[in-house]
This record gives structure tokens, C-alpha cells and sequence, in this order.
């Protein structure tokens, strides 16, 4: 993979072949000693809508805040650590679809 942004839009299936939703954002944690971060999980929603995309990155007041909780109101994170395998336009997790939470 040459950047995460190839992950977005992707659609996600969990273990058993059901469709958890699409990427619609990811998760990064900075670490001081790499020079770049790492990505902590998948931001996935059943709404597909490319103004999704980053929506919770930078929130500035109180619009921004209640805008994406309504939003993401039911929008599922996924580990990196769930993803067995990703490419050609599909990620396929090792987890089922209700053991992950909603953010």
C-alpha cells in the first residue's frame, strides 16, 4: 500500500461474508520515535457519501462537533490489528461485524 488514502472508500467484510459498511476515515497514533504515524484503525460507515470523507479530522467549534456525532452516530471502528487482508477495492477483517464498537 503506497498511502491510506488508497483505503478510503474500500468495503469492509467481517468473518463470515457480511458487509460492515465502507471506509470512510482512518485512525492514526504518532508516535515520537517514528517518523511517520501509525495507522491505529478504519473508521467504517454504512453511509457512503464522499463528503464523509475526514469529516472528524479537524473539528473547529460547536457546528463541527454535533455535525459529525449525527454523522458518524453509526459509524463502526475497526482495529488494524482485525484486517487480514486488504486490495482491489475490498478489506476483509477477522472479526464479525456486532463484536466491534461504535464510535
Amino acid at each position: 500500500m503506497t498511502g491510506v488514502s488508497e483505503l478510503m472508500g474500500q468495503c469492509v467484510w467481517d468473518q463470515h461474508g457480511v458487509l460492515v459498511g465502507h471506509i470512510v476515515d482512518v485512525r492514526l497514533v504518532r508516535n515520537k520515535e517514528a517518523a511517520n504515524p501509525a495507522l491505529m484503525g478504519l473508521v467504517v460507515s454504512t453511509n457512503r457519501a464522499p463528503w464523509l470523507y475526514g469529516l472528524t479530522r479537524e473539528r473547529n467549534g460547536w457546528f463541527s462537533d454535533v455535525l459529525a456525532k449525527i454523522v458518524y452516530a453509526r459509524s463502526i471502528f475497526v482495529p488494524w490489528e482485525s484486517v487480514s487482508e486488504y486490495g482491489e477495492g475490498e478489506v476483509h477483517i477477522k472479526a464479525s461485524r456486532k463484536d466491534l464498537s461504535r464510535i
